[in-house]
């Protein structure tokens, strides 16, 4: 009786094991890591805390101070002395092209054009009329050409005109008239630069002035006649020639 007795109670209590076992959940358990003879057994709270630092809920923020320069700052220095010139940059790209200028006036008509340029400038020229000066400065023109190499010296202004630079030599002659002053002045561009000069008399003579000029190209040489309180005159008949101005290149700038 005794056996059966225990045997019932056994069934009894492996029944209620089984009710419970399967009203509860059951509980993973997590295997632990037995240490080896060399290893020391790691503590709970070290454990607790290497899985609560790797879960970003539980993660340490990170604190990044800031300091204010401006407290910081200095006083502003003194400059110092000027360093020496960098090396040259590369060239830059082409700029765009600006604009138009304004048209510009129209020059004098050139002498006839040659294939090359050259080296040489003469003139001789005459006056056949007598000239008697009205203005205070009058412009002395001459009537007849007897060389007008290339045609440096125009004949309608009376001037000529330098086209090629270098060291030139003019002449001047003139036939005084009885009793009246002469007095002309040898110009270069708007400047006088010489003066051909014979006082009253009740004898007219042959006065001549002549000069070396350095001109360079475009510059002009030319004569007028000064009137001052005398009247003044330069004599000449249409059958000869009394008043001659000359000119010829001496030594050209570039050779």
């Amino acid at each position: 009786k005794m056996r059966a007795v225990f045997l019932l109670l056994l069934v009894s209590t492996a029944n209620v094991g089984a009710v419970m076992e399967k009203g509860l959940p059951r509980r993973r358990l997590s295997c632990v890591r037995c240490c080896g003879p060399s290893e020391q057994p790691i503590s709970i709270i070290s454990s607790r805390y290497t899985r609560m630092s790797s879960d970003p809920a539980y993660s340490i923020p990170k604190v990044q101070p800031t300091i204010d320069i401006t407290i910081l700052k200095g006083e502003k220095g003194e400059m110092g002395e000027k360093g020496y010139p960098g090396a040259v940059g590369k060239e830059g790209e082409r700029g765009l092209r600006g604009l138009n200028g304004q048209k510009g006036q129209k020059g004098q008509r050139g002498p006839q054009g040659h294939c090359c340029k050259q080296l040489y400038a003469a003139f001789s020229v005459g006056r056949r009329k007598p000239l008697h000066s009205s203005d205070y400065f009058q412009h002395v023109t001459f009537d007849t050409e007897f060389v007008n190499l290339y045609k440096h010296f125009n004949m309608f202004s009376g001037k000529f005109f330098c086209y090629v630079a270098g060291i030139y030599y003019f002449s001047l002659n003139v036939h005084t008239w009885n009793f009246k002053e002469t007095y002309l002045h040898l110009m270069k561009n708007e400047k006088e630069v010489a003066i051909l000069y014979a006082q009253p008399s009740d004898r007219s003579i042959m006065q001549s002035q002549s000069l070396m000029l350095d001109l360079q190209e475009g510059e002009e040489v030319w004569v007028r006649m000064f009137k001052r309180e005398r009247e003044n005159a330069i004599y000449s008949e249409e059958s000869d020639v009394y008043i001659i101005f000359n000119g010829y290149l001496i030594k050209p700038a570039i050779e």
